[in-house]
């Protein structure tokens, strides 16, 4: 049986024929021996020779079944080797092609019985002196030979086990890019939800006034049209800006807001008609890595997004605090009313903001006192 850890790699043409040449040049050095030995051309010395290359010839074609049943071609080339010396050349290649691919078990008795065909052929073709210094020689040559397989079977082994080791690192490199493209897709639609929830609260809030409001004239009517049209468009642009992220082409991202542009969005959903009182004590605001402050942007965007479908028309205070060394607070808090529907996608928010504070190396927490629901972030500032 075939050892499970062997790596017997395909052969080419060119080691075919090195394989083939190996067992040939033996053939015809014993050949030339067989010819210049023979005292005449009588038939009785022609038929030996004859013989003796047909049965090394049955050996050449023996040969080409040594890696489907080497077992058994390395016994029947070893055997032929009793008759015939030019039979050794192809018995020497079934053996060592024996030796590389085979257990102990199996090599060992047909390294045996090769030793024992070349003492057979020694004592049967040569003088005692004679058969004494072909059975020293052929043994030493059978070490070799069983030293050189065993050689080539390591090589084959080492080969076999980089071979393995470059397929596992190419898998564990393939799990590597596919958690890559998870993490990237979880960030993208983190900021997908940011994005799209601050903005389409916006346009829910402005349609039910629109919707509910009689006492409104043209002008007011119109105003209040022309800020959904253009939350309407802003939230086209910024969720273009964001799946501009999975462009591939190296393109430069649009710039991201970050808590510069905080004052902004405060203007903007009042400007909706969100009542917000902000309470901003931040310190060297400028210091604030951009990453952080990307973060801190989105968790007030998030913050006001959720007060306003958990409390709409209600007053929300936000206070921003922070300074190098002592990390930054975000904390937004509006009246929490018993029996509001969070409508779909509720909870979301929060675990979307949960994610991101913790992305950031942050903490977050949430809690409803005295009526109000309270929100609480902490992110780190170097100092």
């Amino acid at each position: 049986m075939a050892d499970h850890k062997e790596y017997q790699p395909p052969l080419d043409r060119q080691g075919i024929a090195l394989r083939y040449l190996c067992a040939v040049l033996p053939m015809l050095f014993y050949g030339i021996i067989l010819v210049a030995a023979a005292p005449g051309n009588q038939e009785r010395d022609v038929v030996p020779i004859l013989v003796d290359v047909g049965l090394g010839v049955v050996g050449l074609v023996l040969m080409r079944w040594r890696r489907r049943r080497p077992v058994l071609i390395a016994l029947a080339t070893a055997l032929l080797t009793v008759f015939s010396g030019t039979a050794t050349g192809p018995a020497y290649v079934a053996y060592v092609s024996l030796c590389t691919h085979r257990r102990w078990r199996q090599l060992i008795p047909v390294a045996v019985v090769s030793w024992l065909c070349l003492v057979a052929f020694s004592s049967l073709h040569g003088s005692e002196q004679a058969s004494v210094i072909s059975v020293v020689g052929g043994t030493v040559f059978l070490g070799g030979l069983t030293v050189f397989g065993l050689y080539l079977r390591g090589r084959r082994d080492l080969a076999a086990s980089q071979r393995q080791a470059a397929l596992a690192a190419e898998r564990e490199q393939s799990q590597r890019i596919e958690q890559a493209k998870l993490a990237e897709r979880a960030q993208i639609a983190l900021e997908m939800h940011d994005v799209l929830a601050h903005r389409i609260s916006l346009l829910s809030m402005l349609a039910g006034g629109l919707a509910y409001r009689t006492d409104l004239s043209a002008e007011e009517t119109r105003e209040v049209a022309l800020a959904i049209q253009e939350n309407a468009h802003q939230s086209l642009n910024e969720l273009r800006t964001v799946l501009g992220e999975l462009r591939s082409d190296g393109a430069l991202e649009a710039p991201q807001p970050t808590l510069a542009q905080v004052d902004a969005l405060f203007d903007e959903v009042r400007a909706a008609g969100q009542e917000v009182e902000v309470d901003d004590t931040i310190d060297n605001r400028e210091l604030l890595p951009t990453q952080t402050g990307r973060h801190a942007y989105r968790i007030v965007q998030e913050a006001l997004t959720n007060a306003r479908k958990h409390a709409p028309g209600s007053r929300v205070a936000a206070e921003l605090d922070g300074r190098p060394g002592d990390g930054l607070r975000i904390r937004v808090s509006n009246p929490a009313p018993s029996g509001t529907s969070a409508g779909p996608g509720g909870k979301l928010g929060l675990v979307g903001l949960a994610e991101r504070t913790r992305m950031a190396g942050g903490t977050l927490s949430h809690a409803v006192q005295n009526g109000r629901f309270i929100l609480d972030a902490r992110l780190p500032w170097e100092a």
